[in-house]
C-alpha cells in the first residue's frame, strides 16, 4: 500500500521520499504509480503534464537516512509488532523533534508502537483502506497519548489528500477489521466444512448481499498471510474464541499459497 500513499500525497501537491528495502521494490512500486496515474489520464481525468509533475514529486530510497528531513512518516511496513515498533524506533532516533509517527497498520495496537517511542504523543494511526488511490476512507486512530495537536494535522492532512477521516479508538481491528476479517473468517470455515464451493461463497454475497467482492476474491487480494495476522491480533487482543482463525487459513498461509500475490490462494492467479 506504500505507493498508493506516495501516489495520493504526491498527486496532492506533496514532496514525497518512497523508502523500500531494495530498489527491485521500489521500481515495482514506481512502476504501479505510472500505471494508476496513465489510467487517469486515459481517462481524461488527468493532463499528461501533471501525472510527469506527479511522479517528479516522487523520489525513493533504500535508506532510512532518506527520511531524515521528514515532517509526517507514513508506515506500511509488514503486519507484525515487533518489526513496526523497530522501525519506529529507529525513525524516532532520527526525525526532527516535531515530526509525526503514522502507522497504516490495520489492527496492531496504536498506543503499544508509541510506547516503543519518545515520542508518543507524536504517534497516531492512519489506516488507509486498499487501493489507496480509489478508496476514500482514512481510519484515523489515537493512541493513549497522541495529542490533539497531532490528531488535528493528521485530520487536515487527510482532508488534503482528499480522504474522508473517520475516528475509531485503539481496539484490536479497529472498526473495519474488526468487522470485515470475521466475516472472511467466517467464509473460509464456510469452504472448510464444504458448506458450499468457493464460487458459490463469493456469489451468494456478492448477488445477496450485494457486495462488490466475494470475501475468499477479497481475502486472496488482501493477502492470506495479513488475514491470518489481523485474526491473530483479534484473538489474542480480544480473548474471545470466536475470533479463533480458520484451519484451512493457516493451512495455506503455512502452504506460501498467500492469495492474488502469490499466484494462488482460494484462487489461482496466472
Amino acid at each position: 500500500m506504500g505507493n498508493g500513499i506516495a501516489q495520493v500525497a504526491a498527486r496532492a501537491g506533496y514532496d514525497v521520499v518512497m523508502r523500500d528495502v531494495s530498489d527491485e521494490f521500489l521500481q515495482r512500486g514506481m512502476n504501479a504509480i505510472d500505471k494508476s496515474l496513465q489510467r487517469d489520464v486515459d481517462k481524461e481525468r488527468l493532463a499528461v503534464e501533471d501525472k510527469a509533475s506527479v511522479i517528479s514529486r516522487i523520489s525513493t530510497a533504500t535508506s532510512l537516512d532518506a527520511l531524515k528531513e521528514a515532517a509526517i512518516v507514513i508506515e506500511a511496513v509488514t503486519e507484525d509488532l515487533k518489526v513496526k515498533s523497530e522501525v519506529f524506533q529507529t525513525l524516532d532516533a532520527m526525525l526532527p523533534a516535531d515530526a509525526i509517527l503514522a502507522s497504516n497498520t490495520s489492527s496492531i495496537s496504536i498506543t503499544k508502537l508509541a510506547a516503543a517511542t519518545k515520542r508518543p504523543d507524536r504517534v497516531i494511526g492512519m489506516h488507509f483502506m486498499n487501493p489507496v488511490p480509489i478508496m476514500k476512507l482514512v481510519e484515523v486512530i489515537r493512541g493513549m497519548a497522541t495529542s490533539d495537536q497531532t490528531y488535528n494535522k493528521v485530520r487536515a492532512l487527510t482532508e488534503k489528500l482528499g480522504k474522508v477521516s473517520l475516528d475509531c479508538q485503539d481496539s484490536p481491528g479497529f472498526v473495519s477489521n474488526r468487522v470485515l476479517m470475521p466475516m472472511i473468517n467466517e467464509a473460509i470455515f464456510t469452504l472448510y466444512e464444504g458448506v458450499a464451493t468457493r464460487e458459490s461463497i463469493d456469489g451468494i454475497m456478492k448477488l445477496g448481499m450485494n457486495h462488490p467482492m466475494g470475501p475468499l476474491t477479497l481475502a486472496d487480494f488482501i493477502g492470506l498471510d495479513v488475514c491470518l495476522a489481523i485474526m491473530n491480533v483479534l484473538h489474542d487482543g480480544l480473548g474471545d474464541p470466536k475470533y479463533r482463525p480458520c484451519p484451512l487459513l493457516k493451512r495455506y498461509v503455512d502452504a506460501g499459497w498467500l492469495g492474488k500475490k502469490s499466484g494462488r490462494g482460494f484462487y489461482e492467479y496466472a
